[in-house]
């Protein structure tokens, strides 16, 4: 495995590109995350890493000027850079000192692939990645709760009406055949699933709390037509509505 260091100051960005992605598939392990391209080159004078991939805005020093420091320091590890502005001058810029690869954010599954598999045959040809022990990709202490799954979650609890898998694509920034895999792999659940089951538990709570009809109570949970809510429902519980909220 080859070690990636990643700076991006946008957090939520930094975990979703850093947890959502399967970095070995490509060759890569993540052994840091900073803020700021201050923290990366601070890191990189006390480490090696092979490959950064690196915001081109950040505070304190940009991407541009952490090229520049470890262009003049003689640092060389292979650069990434990341950015949501497509403006060509940041590219020349960096050009200057030795970057060659650039990728337009929010990072597209299939760019990713094909940039660090383009990246790891290089360093292939260089010589043989060097064994490294998995550090802890961010500072704080990892609580076992995957943060892109649970951002999904919250998200499909607050809109599980309408929610649709491309709008969680969106959320996360990721590929929308990605994410199903993704989820099924942490969870053991279809995506699918999941939000059938946010629908139905809503639903049994306003059976047993409310007085609303059931064909109420299907448009309340996302059901345009009642006969399949209570299909549905059926299926899910093994009663339909009615003999629920009887019992």
């Amino acid at each position: 495995m080859y070690r990636l260091l990643v700076a991006d100051d946008e957090q939520d960005t930094r975990e979703t590109l850093c947890h959502s992605f399967p970095w070995e598939s490509v060759g890569f392990t993540i052994v840091k995350q900073v803020n700021h391209g201050l923290e990366a080159f601070q890191y990189l004078q006390d480490h090696e890493v092979d490959a950064l991939l690196c915001d081109i805005r950040m505070p304190v020093m940009s991407g541009i000027e952490l090229c520049r420091a470890l262009y003049e320091n003689k640092m060389s590890p292979r650069i990434v850079l990341l950015s949501a502005y497509r403006e060509f001058e940041y590219a020349r810029q960096a050009m200057q000192y030795g970057v060659r690869r650039y990728m337009v954010k929010p990072a597209a599954y299939n760019d990713i692939v094909q940039v660090f598999t383009e990246l790891r045959q290089e360093l292939d040809a260089a010589g043989p990645a060097v064994p490294v022990q998995t550090q802890p990709a961010d500072d704080t202490e990892h609580t076992g709760e995957d943060p892109v799954i649970a951002r999904i979650v919250s998200f499909v609890k607050e809109h599980y009406r309408t929610v649709t898998l491309q709008e969680v694509a969106e959320l996360v920034h990721m590929n929308a055949s990605y994410v199903s895999a993704y989820f099924k792999k942490k969870t053991g659940q279809n995506f699918s699933d999941f939000v059938l089951s946010v629908r139905m538990e809503n639903a049994a709570s306003l059976l047993k709390n409310s007085r609303l009809k059931a064909y109420e109570i299907s448009e309340r949970v996302g059901y345009v037509n009642a006969k399949n809510f209570i299909r549905s429902f059926k299926q899910y519980y093994g009663t339909t509505p009615g003999q629920y909220k009887h019992e």
